[in-house]
């Protein structure tokens, strides 16, 4: 019985100390995935897919809005997730937790919306764009000086 509370505790010390880093979580570019008409969008190259009415809504106050719409997705080097699509007036950003996409902060970037957001990696950064237009950099704590 000592033995196996023994090897047991090691066990647990041994799995606890493990740490890998460094590690980037970075996608290269941007997402785009179209949503569904039960408002799913799906990226079979990441194994990510969710549910974005919720998100819709919380942009619009309108839970069919994301109808005929896409989600523009990318990944930073800690992890977290940033959504947009047009029409927004914030940038969202998610952390993975439990099978669920959280919501961690949102970034307020247009009075009026975006007509053609889209996302680049500029590590550590994320770099927002209107078009071909570079409007701010974002990490995960905020709205970010020009770099």
């Amino acid at each position: 019985m000592k033995y196996l509370i023994l090897v047991s505790f090691c066990f647990l010390i041994s799995c606890a100390q493990i740490t890998l880093e460094p590690s980037d979580f970075a996608w290269p570019i941007e997402t785009v995935l179209n949503i569904d008409e039960k408002g799913f969008i799906n990226e079979s190259r990441y194994s990510i897919s969710t549910n974005v009415i919720d998100l819709f809504y919380a942009e619009t106050n309108d839970s069919t809005s994301f109808k005929n719409e896409s989600v523009r997705l990318i990944r930073d080097t800690k992890g977290y997730y940033y959504m947009i699509a047009s029409g927004f007036k914030n940038v969202y950003l998610f952390s993975a937790n439990d099978g669920k996409f959280v919501l961690t902060n949102k970034f307020f970037v247009s009075e009026f919306g975006l007509d053609l957001p889209a996302f680049n990696q500029r590590k550590p950064n994320i770099e927002l764009l209107e078009g071909e237009k570079h409007l701010v950099f974002i990490d995960s704590n905020g709205i970010k000086g020009e770099e």
